[in-house]
């Protein structure tokens, strides 16, 4: 619950922060343990009070078949140990380090744009704290710098439990999302979002674009808009799998949809006459407005009236809009060999989807209509 801060550069910060590389360094050297002038990947972890899956988060990243050249973990000031558990998981196959300012500074933009600031390779991997990796992840995502104008990679995500209703309903929503709309949004170089749990760039784009935005609670979908308005393309890697903790309970999940769709529709008034001039884009926003209005009105509201007032045949309407969704769900559900996982989860989506709708409508009304922003960054676990 912390207000978000004007936007930092990315400026030599040695008198803010503390370093854990072994022994502490001087002031005056700090800077040259991290950066060494090659290029390559660094994989950035944001973590705030993330002691519970750190540790399982490096060593995912540790474990890779294309390792990256650097791990640095920005500890933001977290309470619970975070830093001595991720400094624990430290190995001499990959240069790792922890960094820490001095103060919490308001989001998870802050931390990564203090993160930046040790960074010179060529790329930046950014992944959540509490996000595992298949062990190919990288090398999936990586390959998909096939071109100058890429300047970034998402990939695919899924959750790592499955077991509470809410879990279930997002495994269905991820499979159904990333299967159906994020290929077709790929084929135009133009997905809506790019995960914050999971994405690479060139970090020479990144830094043009000035990092992390902390004018919106959605800093990976600005980004990601930003970098459309740069002239770049971003590419989704549906093989290179993350599995990020989902919320496990309504309370969690409250916090995380209600911050993901204040920060769609601030990332829309931003954008609005920026990269939302891209037709596909702006499409793209449409349709996820259609579908938050379509899915209260229609489905739990038209449809139940016309059935109980008109005719019963009627109810039909929720069988024509099954096959849409059931059939790339259980499609990638059967390559995974998780067709039992999806049958028991199905349901749960549909209780998932009212949901989202609304909090979709709830943010617009807020952010546009009676102008009453979100401006806390709250975790969804």
């Amino acid at each position: 619950m912390i207000s978000l801060l004007k936007q930092p550069d990315f400026t030599d910060r040695e008198s803010d922060v503390e370093l854990y590389a072994g022994e502490r360094a001087e002031p005056r050297t700090r800077h040259q343990k991290l950066l060494k002038d090659r290029p390559g990947l660094t994989v950035l972890i944001p973590a705030y009070n993330e002691s519970a899956f750190v540790a399982d988060t490096i060593r995912s990243v540790q474990n890779q078949t294309v390792p990256p050249a650097r791990i640095i973990v920005v500890d933001d000031c977290s309470t619970d140990g975070t830093g001595d558990v991720a400094r624990a998981c430290a190995t001499d196959r990959i240069e790792f380090t922890v960094v820490r300012p001095e103060k919490n500074a308001g989001s998870k933009s802050s931390a990564l744009n203090f993160g930046m600031t040790f960074v010179d390779t060529e790329y930046t991997l950014v992944i959540d704290a509490d996000t595992t990796l298949a062990p190919d992840a990288i090398e999936k995502l990586m390959a998909n710098f096939d071109s100058p104008k890429v300047a970034c990679v998402t990939g695919m995500v899924l959750p790592r439990h499955v077991r509470t209703l809410w879990e279930k309903g997002r495994y269905v929503e991820y499979l159904y999302a990333f299967t159906f709309y994020k290929p077709i949004q790929d084929y135009y170089g133009r997905p809506l979002i790019a995960s914050g749990c999971f994405s690479a760039f060139r970090t020479s784009v990144l830094r043009r674009a000035g990092g992390w935005s902390m004018r919106t609670v959605g800093e990976d979908m600005d980004l990601t808009w930003t970098i459309y308005g740069m002239g770049y393309g971003v590419r989704f890697a549906l093989d290179a799998v993350s599995y990020p903790v989902e919320p496990h309970n309504f309370h969690f999940l409250h916090k995380q949809l209600k911050r993901w769709s204040a920060g769609f529709v601030q990332c829309v008034r931003v954008h609005w006459k920026g990269a939302l001039e891209i037709p596909y884009l702006r499409s793209m926003v449409a349709v996820a407005l259609w579908d938050a209005l379509q899915a209260i009105l229609g489905l739990f509201v038209i449809i139940p009236l016309l059935a109980i007032f008109v005719h019963p045949l009627f109810l039909l309407g929720y069988v024509l809009d099954l096959p849409a969704i059931a059939i790339p769900v259980f499609y990638t559900a059967y390559r995974r060999g998780e067709v039992k996982r999806a049958l028991a989860a199905f349901p749960a989506f549909w209780i998932m989807r009212f949901i989202n709708s609304v909090y979709v409508l709830q943010a617009f009304w807020n952010e546009f209509v009676i102008k009453k922003k979100l401006e806390k960054f709250e975790k969804g676990h």
